[in-house]
């Protein structure tokens, strides 16, 4: 598939890019090979392989929960540069 400088000047303007005249004919260039490259998918015989939704068949990898007691603010705000009883002190940001 074989892309214009017009097509990477829409493509930048979508993608707030700056791009300059000579970088959109290198652009168009590498654009085009890349998708020559995904062209040739369609030459992939895929007769017999079972369908998936996704590339790694894995099963949940997330531990499970478990209750445990928490160490409690004495030991979690203890190297708090500030804190004011039981809450971190943080610089304002939004004014």
């Amino acid at each position: 598939m074989k892309i214009s400088t017009d097509e990477v000047a829409k493509i930048a303007h979508l993608a707030r890019l700056e791009v300059d005249a000579s970088q959109k004919e290198e652009m168009a260039e590498q654009l085009s090979h890349i998708l020559g490259y995904i062209d040739k998918l369609k030459d992939v015989d895929v007769e017999g392989v079972k369908l998936s939704s996704r590339a790694a068949f894995m099963n949940n990898v997330l531990r499970e929960d478990e209750v445990k007691v928490s160490a409690g603010p004495c030991v979690t705000l203890a190297n708090a540069p500030q804190r004011d009883e039981d809450f971190y002190i943080v610089p304002r940001i939004v004014k």
